[in-house]
């Protein structure tokens, strides 16, 4: 893309505030905590509304009694044209009643409200840029296909097989996840994100008549807990936090059973692979208690990789273009990118710039978060990324926390079964062979007994058939 062509986007972006503005507006009014979907109704009609107003169809996707997600891509494309992936989210951590509490309001160039920062703004700047290709009709080499989640605060426990599914197949994912900090970092990595509860179960006694025959679960809890806090390692960037301990019946009464939610940051995916491990195989100290122990890495670590920096380095050309010096940085935090990276090349961090996500002072900067919707029209026009392997190294793997929480294990009575891992072999995406030092396909590593991700045409991208795109456009002024 020229010079010319850059600051002719910036300045059309720039006339597009009343735009940004209007449907941010529209956004955060309508409420959206993760925690009641039957809320959502109104904020998938605007968003659908807002992108079918730039010429995209979209549907509905969500199994039973799950949340409902919005998948949209251009309604006229080119079918074989490689895609990208744009991911957001439009559920956050407040509350009904918050807006009521906290209007939504603009102080000159801040824009105040429940979600606007984290993350309702990013999708008023997907919009922008949108329109932006469609008005100064640039042409886009990769087909931008859009996944707006409605459960990623809360791990995108229904969404995550969708992205996955997608991810496999992308050529590249942009992630509309706030930036960090005033001077709106990129963010080119993040922490792995694990979640394990702990169950204890001892033997109830009376504590003063017959203290001998009981365990105590919260004494062998107490051994646990110091076991788990030894795994904190700074150096390595490995955080291990018991945040939450719960057990007893009565103070009279030896503790016949306790419980501790643990929290789990890894730099990598060895050593998220390494922790939970470590984890899974503590034992009791008193041979009369039993450990029940559930969860895992939910989030992989989103890596530096080779890709990854690749098209780093494509956003902070593209910043040049626009004038704007961007940095990147790691996140401590986890995302959707956490999960895309794993499959495609992936930036976090492209959407608003401001501060106070998850706060009270949450607020978005109108300037800044528009000069991010220029750069985000400059990536959804540039051309395909050619094929970079993601160089993760190969390692023990566990079973996922779903599965493992099927299988209600009671360790350490049993021990897990570690799956040997594969690599597909480069250049035929339907065969594997037992893992090399370094998987050099796009996916990375798989499970044992799984196959090969394989490319499909993008009229499959998606199977579920939710409700078509609605017919009214609508223009926010």
């Amino acid at each position: 893309m020229t010079a010319m062509t850059a600051a002719k986007v910036l300045d059309y972006v720039n006339s597009q505030q009343h735009v940004l503005t209007g449907l941010l507006r529209d956004l955060v009014a309508a409420e959206s905590p993760s925690a009641h979907p039957e809320t959502h109704d109104e904020i998938r009609r605007i968003l659908r509304l807002a992108l079918a107003s730039v010429g995209f169809d979209s549907r509905e996707v969500g199994g039973p009694d799950q949340p409902r997600h919005v998948f949209a891509r251009p309604a006229e494309r080119q079918r074989q044209q490689p895609f990208q992936l744009i991911i957001g989210h439009f559920d956050t951590v407040w509350p009904v009643g918050t807006v009521e509490e906290r209007p939504f309001r603009i102080d000159g160039n801040v824009v105040h409200g429940p979600g606007s920062f984290d993350m309702k703004g990013g999708l008023a700047q997907l919009v922008v840029a949108l329109r932006a290709i469609r008005d100064l009709r640039l042409e886009t080499h990769v087909t931008p296909a859009i996944f707006v989640n409605a459960d990623e605060e809360i791990g995108s426990r229904s969404s995550s097989r969708y992205i996955r599914m997608l991810a496999r197949r992308a050529n590249r994912a942009y992630v509309l996840e706030p930036a960090l900090g005033e001077r709106g970092e990129i963010k080119t990595s993040r922490k792995g994100v694990g979640r394990f509860t702990i169950t204890v179960y001892g033997k109830a006694a009376h504590a003063g008549l017959d203290p001998q025959s009981g365990a105590s679960a919260i004494l062998e809890l107490s051994h646990i807990i110091q076991k788990l806090f030894a795994l904190n390692d700074v150096e390595r960037g490995i955080t291990v936090n018991v945040g939450t301990i719960d057990g007893g019946i009565q103070p009279n009464v030896i503790a016949p059973h306790s419980k501790a939610v643990v929290d789990v940051r890894v730099p990598t995916v060895a050593a998220g692979n390494e922790i939970e491990y470590i984890i899974h195989s503590l034992t009791p100290t008193n041979p009369d208690v039993r450990l029940h122990i559930e969860g895992g890495i939910g989030r992989p670590s989103m890596e530096p990789t080779p890709r990854n920096q690749k098209l780093w380095e494509q956003v902070r050309r593209a910043g040049g273009e626009l004038g704007i010096e961007l940095h990147h940085t790691r996140a401590g935090g986890g995302s959707d990118g956490n999960t895309t990276s794993q499959f495609t090349a992936t930036v976090d961090g492209l959407g608003p710039v401001g501060d106070g996500a998850h706060a009270v002072h949450e607020h978005l900067l109108v300037d800044k978060t528009l000069e991010r919707a220029a750069l985000l029209t400059l990536l959804l026009t540039a051309p395909p990324m050619a094929f970079l392997p993601n160089s993760v190294p190969c390692g023990p793997r566990s079973t996922s926390a779903r599965s493992r929480s099927k299988r209600s294990k009671t360790w350490p009575a049993a021990r897990p079964s570690w799956p040997v891992r594969l690599c597909p072999i480069a250049g035929n995406s339907s065969r594997a062979t037992r893992s090399s030092p370094t998987c050099n396909a796009p996916g990375g590593c798989i499970s044992a007994g799984s196959r090969c991700p394989t490319a499909k045409p993008q009229s499959s991208l998606l199977t579920d058939r939710g409700s078509s795109s609605p017919s009214t456009n609508r223009e926010w002024n």
